[in-house]
């Protein structure tokens, strides 16, 4: 155990014995709610990514069209819209008395201005299908908006539900080197930043929809969960929500059990899972990569090291996301049968050893996880000791984020964590993505013999405007993925929420966003 970590528990037992004896730190003022984030929200964006935080983003920025629980699309700064027959043409009605945080008018020159901002950047966002397809917008007049597309895309509205990249600044802060400061439609407003300790928001006067109850929300940067469930035991924060890389499964559990703060969890959002490379040796390899998923015991996973929050996930999505539910049979754990898999693909296991070979060549594998993440790396210590115990050896790798993002990217990787987004991303986006070497995805898949066929599949189920064709290319597409073994599931993502002191805490739609207008003081 290094130093740091000794410091870390002697600090965490310090505190909380603090706490226990009564001198806990003081509740908020009075208005101000209390949250945390691993680091600062970053300049905030709308048309950018890191180090933009999109719960932070989604507080300032607001979209046409907003998605509800159950993939319902909802009007939101868009009142109306049509819909040319042929599906390429969208007709916006803008809502009325809008106006950016600065005053200046939201209109449909400033919805354009946004447009144009992102279209100038295609490169930055060729992720995202939807800006691919976008062929021209129109400001109509001052209330109303023309978007033209290539083909019939049919998630066009769930795309410009997105937290990113399609949301509006005022254009006075628009430049192409992007925003000058934050300045949205939004409930909040982004009004103070201290680097490395906090930042705050406040309460938006002139925002045109239902203020939210809280004037301020103070976000403290507390980079390790630990420090984090420190912080809420001893009062210096309200809330904690997210998953475990906000509150780790143990802590959640402790806090529940022992009646600290109200507790709860969300349904099943995404899904964690590894990608397994299929165009980089052994795991080119098709009985190797299916030796894995029988290797790998996701039961034991779920109950000891998740504490039973998230469910055990046996397919990329979880069935009650769109043309997901298709009865595809799970890699049951299986270590006999993950063997006699590696036996006839000739990784033999010489007597009295422990690692196969093949052609003189080990059975090697590298297993990539954010170095800094504990609970990545509980999670691969679990799979190495796995997959030790059928022969392979698993190096595991644990890099800073952008080094592990790197590596997503250029393939180098045997394995390596690539959660699904959710919620309006599942499946549409996400599978978009699988195109292009933006994500570990494409690297994944990089070594199958049909990726051609697939990516052709993928582009053909986009644009598609019939519903039986639609699931008929989905099918297709997710059971080649599933019967190809290049995604190893473990287990469907679930945010959790710790509150202290504050009313109507629940969950959105999507994981990336935090209902925070919800929420009140409790009396």
């Amino acid at each position: 155990m290094t130093r740091w970590r000794m410091g870390l528990i002697g600090a965490a037992a310090a505190l909380l014995a603090t706490a226990a004896a009564g001198h806990a730190v003081a509740a908020s003022p009075k208005g101000t709610l209390t949250y945390s984030w691993t680091g600062n929200v970053g300049p905030l964006d709308p048309h950018r990514y890191a180090p933009n935080q999109m719960f932070a983003q989604a507080m300032v920025y607001e979209p046409l069209v907003r998605y509800r629980d159950g993939g319902a699309i909802e009007p939101w700064l868009a009142t109306a819209w049509t819909v040319s027959p042929d599906g390429r043409t969208y007709d916006f009605t803008l809502r009325e008395g809008v106006t950016f945080s600065d005053g200046t008018p939201f209109d449909a020159a400033a919805v354009k201005a946004n447009f144009d901002a992102v279209l100038a950047d295609r490169a930055r966002h060729d992720w995202l299908e939807l800006v691919a397809q976008i062929r021209s917008v129109e400001a109509l007049d001052a209330r109303k908006l023309r978007l033209t597309l290539k083909d019939p895309y049919y998630p066009t509205l769930l795309e410009l539900a997105l937290i990113r990249p399609v949301r509006f600044a005022a254009p006075s802060v628009l430049t192409p080197d992007g925003v000058t400061k934050p300045v949205g439609t939004g409930p909040w407003m982004l009004t103070g930043t201290k680097k490395g300790e906090y930042d705050v928001f406040t309460r938006n006067p002139s925002y045109w929809g239902p203020k939210p109850a809280y004037e301020r929300i103070v976000v403290k940067v507390i980079p390790d969960p630990t420090a984090r469930a420190v912080a809420f035991e001893t009062g210096e924060i309200d809330l904690i929500y997210g998953g475990t890389g906000q509150i780790s499964a143990d802590s959640f559990t402790r806090f529940k059990a022992r009646g600290t703060g109200q507790t709860a969890v969300s349904a099943p959002l995404a899904t964690r899972t590894m990608a397994i490379n299929s165009g980089r040796a052994p795991t080119n390899d098709l009985a190797v990569r299916k030796a894995i998923n029988h290797a790998v015991d996701k039961d034991a996973i779920v109950a000891k090291l998740l504490y039973g929050l998230e469910p055990k996930a046996d397919t990329l999505f979880a069935a009650n996301f769109p043309y997901s539910d298709l009865g595809l049979t799970p890699y049951a754990y299986d270590p006999a049968r993950a063997a006699r898999l590696l036996d006839e693909a000739g990784w033999i296991l010489p007597p009295g050893g422990k690692l196969r070979v093949r052609d003189g060549q080990p059975l090697r594998v590298e297993l990539c996880f954010i170095g800094n993440d504990a609970r990545e790396r509980t999670l691969a210590e679990a799979i190495q000791a796995n997959l030790k115990a059928v022969g392979f050896d698993a190096q595991l790798v644990g890099e800073e984020e952008n080094a592990i993002e790197a590596r997503q990217k250029d393939g180098r990787f045997g394995l390596i964590f690539g959660d699904t987004w959710g919620a309006p991303y599942d499946p549409h986006s996400f599978v978009g993505s699988m195109r292009v070497p933006t994500h570990a995805d494409y690297q994944a898949q990089r070594g199958l013999p049909m990726k051609t066929e697939i990516d052709a599949t993928i582009s053909a189920v986009l644009v598609t405007t019939d519903e039986t064709t639609r699931r008929a290319l989905y099918r297709d597409i997710l059971t080649t993925l599933h019967e190809q073994a290049v995604y190893l599931p473990l287990s469907h993502l679930t945010a959790m929420a710790v509150s202290r002191g504050v009313e109507g805490v629940g969950f959105g739609a999507s994981a990336y966003e935090i209902p925070f207008g919800a929420m009140r003081p409790a009396p």
